[in-house]
């Protein structure tokens, strides 16, 4: 039970340590969690996988450049209509922040998304 604990209490802290990372970004932006910290599959060589959506220019390279982000966050500069782009091809990446992610920032009310795919049978 120990273990569990403390994978529950890292978990935590690293889902804070972006929460304040995303709370803080200059700029508009709605910011999700995936991957194995969202699904709380992680293990010890696991990155944060972070999907921003804002209206940053520029190839994805260039967005990235453009953002300070901490060690270990994997983040991938979306906008949003490449977001909703891949949502509608039904791309996993997508898809799992609609279905899986943990919203940190939701300025551009992805929310909204993932209320409409609760609805759907």
């Amino acid at each position: 039970m120990e273990i569990l604990k403390e994978r529950r209490k890292l978990r935590e802290k690293v889902i804070n340590e972006a929460k304040n990372w995303a709370r803080n970004l200059p700029f508009k932006a709605s910011i999700i969690l995936i991957g194995s910290y969202a699904r709380g599959d992680f293990n010890l060589w696991s990155d944060v996988d972070i999907v921003l959506i804002s209206e940053l220019s520029g190839n994805p390279l260039d967005r990235l450049k453009k953002i300070d982000y901490p060690p270990g966050f994997e983040v991938i500069p979306l906008t949003p209509s490449e977001f909703l782009t891949l949502l509608k091809k039904k791309n996993p990446i997508a898809i799992e922040a609609v279905n899986e992610g943990i919203i940190l920032r939701d300025d551009f009310n992805i929310r909204k998304f993932c209320k409409e795919k609760e609805k759907k049978p």
